[in-house]
């Protein structure tokens, strides 16, 4: 069966807020000077917002600037930041709470909102669609379409109805094939289609290493007497590291409407340990006597797990190419000092969506590289913001927590961000594990079931599913390394590495290790793609649905 095709003036590869942002920037432009444009907006979840998965307090200047009447519009911006604490454990009874003077301003919340990111996307798709956009959930764009000449013709969504053993059922489905003048890959982190674009136009040539985080949330409901509407809590020390090598990362506890609190933790990929488990580590801190006071007595709704992109200005590729753009964390335009990065993710596809807008009003066929995007960037207070937090991750990489975070107090008080050099951290994350018989392994508690719990039981809530007869979507460059190489030099990282239980290592009767790969438990976070350590996992897309359902994620 042949593909059929569609003709657009612009496509944009995701939804989550970069995409969206783009989207309806654009047609807010093409509506208001009278031009007659079309946009497709293609997302692989079931929903817009089914794979959205963030904290999250959302600083709201991207959204004032998109729709500056949004109050009236009903967005679900609806628990402003009321309290905002700084908490540095001790160990797993003890904490302190940091005065105010001590955390960077960057950090301070006031004005920004805790609320979950899913519904604010949910809510931008149904503005999106108010403008005439065309959505597709469901569809996951799984191949980048070129022009003859080498430029971005658009993106074709993936067959549907292919078995295991990749031949044709009877409910066989053709993808699609979506082309327009411009495309825009706003996938997120590890984007798919992105990592694809970088290689191919060499997009990441004079760029730093670009690093990244493993980020957990659970959404619990408790009891209403602990609930403080609006308060923000934030951690770093315990259970991490404090000292020069050490894991680094950091914790939340937001409590957002209806008597829910938002928990999770972020651990840098960069840890040295292949015997850390990140989900191990994050049911661990649960134990706090800090967090577990509010926790206690509460009931889990919802968990999730999703890779972070943290290396900011230096790390950020190049982002045009004949055809296309990046926008949002398929790019990395998260702010690693405020940990936040909606509110870039959507003012840079608010700029990509000018670009293209008058390029096309302008006469563009679409086959130029517009770098009128990267000058917009560079003149937009996203670039003065993510200049000013630049040093921050590699201070806190190359010194540890207490040292690295002093120099970040003394980069942004007393320098204001403006050191005249940039630091660099060179080595990725796949190539920062030590060998295993030169590592301690952890001794993490048996899960209680109240406070902690296993990861299957957490899967089951993501609400995860896959067409189980399909081709793999996580595809290994070469099968003999996990057990020749991966097992012996790191005991298989995978296993612990995966917040999902995908991956496991298991003894044949005849003695023989075997490694599997249950695929149907992937929650695509993206983690195996960064940190295996001979980067032999690709991720890529699975049948257009498949993948977790979150709610008020």
């Amino acid at each position: 069966m042949a593909r059929e095709s569609m003709e657009f003036d612009l496509i944009v590869v995701g939804g989550g807020p970069s995409g969206l942002a783009t989207a309806i920037k654009f047609s807010q432009l093409a509506a208001e000077q009278g031009e007659d444009l079309t946009v497709c907006l293609v997302e692989k979840g079931s929903e817009i917002g089914a794979h959205i998965l963030s904290g999250a307090v959302v600083e709201p200047r991207a959204l004032n600037e998109l729709f500056p009447d949004w109050r009236d519009l009903g967005a679900p911006l609806k628990n402003p930041v009321t309290q905002d604490d700084f908490y540095y454990f001790f160990n797993s009874q003890q904490g302190v709470r940091l005065p105010s003077w001590m955390i960077p301003s960057e950090l301070h919340n006031d004005g920004n909102f805790a609320t979950s990111l899913g519904n604010l996307c949910r809510w931008l798709g149904e503005q999106a669609e108010q403008l005439g956009i065309n959505i597709f959930p469901g569809f996951a764009a799984s191949e980048v379409l070129f022009n003859e000449d080498g430029s971005i013709k658009g993106i074709a969504t993936g067959d549907m109805g292919i078995g295991e053993n990749g031949e044709q059922k009877p409910s066989y489905q053709p993808g699609y094939e979506l082309h327009a003048k411009y495309t825009v890959f706003a996938e997120g982190c590890r984007g798919h289609l992105g990592k694809q674009v970088m290689s191919r136009f060499d997009l990441q040539a004079k760029s730093g290493t670009q690093h990244y985080g493993i980020g957990f949330k659970e959404v619990w409901n408790v009891d209403p007497k602990k609930h403080v509407p609006g308060k923000v809590v934030h951690t770093v020390g315990w259970p991490l590291g404090h000292l020069p090598g050490d894991t680094g990362g950091g914790s939340y506890l937001y409590h957002l409407e209806n008597n829910q609190v938002a928990i999770g933790l972020i651990i840098d990929l960069s840890y040295k340990n292949p015997h850390i488990s990140p989900f191990d580590e994050f049911q661990r801190f649960k134990h706090h006597s800090i967090i577990s006071e509010t926790l206690a007595g509460g009931e889990r709704v919802s968990y999730g797990a999703r890779a972070i992109i943290k290396g900011g200005y230096q790390a950020l590729p190049k982002l045009t190419f004949p055809g296309g753009l990046l926008v949002g964390d398929d790019a990395g335009f998260l702010n690693n000092l405020k940990q936040k990065g909606t509110h870039t993710a959507m003012k840079s596809g608010m700029l990509a969506a000018e670009t293209i807008f008058e390029a096309i009003k302008n006469g563009s066929l679409g086959k130029e590289d517009l770098v009128g995007y990267t000058n917009r960037y560079q003149e937009s207070w996203l670039y003065n913001e993510l200049y000013k937090a630049r040093n921050t991750m590699p201070l806190l990489h190359k010194l540890g927590l207490f040292l690295g975070s002093a120099c970040v107090w003394l980069d942004q008080y007393i320098f204001r961000g403006r050191l005249p050099f940039t630091l660099q951290d060179l080595k990725p994350d796949h190539e920062q594990l030590e060998l295993a018989s030169r590592s301690i392994k952890p001794s993490y508690p048996k899960p209680d079931g109240k406070i902690s719990f296993d990861k299957l039981s957490s899967v089951f809530i993501t609400n995860t599913s896959h067409e189980e007869d399909q081709p793999c979507h996580l595809k290994l460059h070469d099968s003999s390394i996990p057990i020749s190489s991966n097992l012996p030099l790191y005991d298989e990282p995978a296993q612990r590495y995966c917040p999902a239980g995908v991956y496991e290592v298991l003894i044949e009767e005849n003695g023989d290790k075997r490694f599997q790969i249950n695929a149907q438990n992937c929650i695509h976070c993206k983690t195996c793609d960064i940190k295996d350590p001979g980067q032999n996992i690709n991720w890529i897309a699975p049948e257009g649905a498949g993948g977790p359902n979150y709610g008020n994620m």
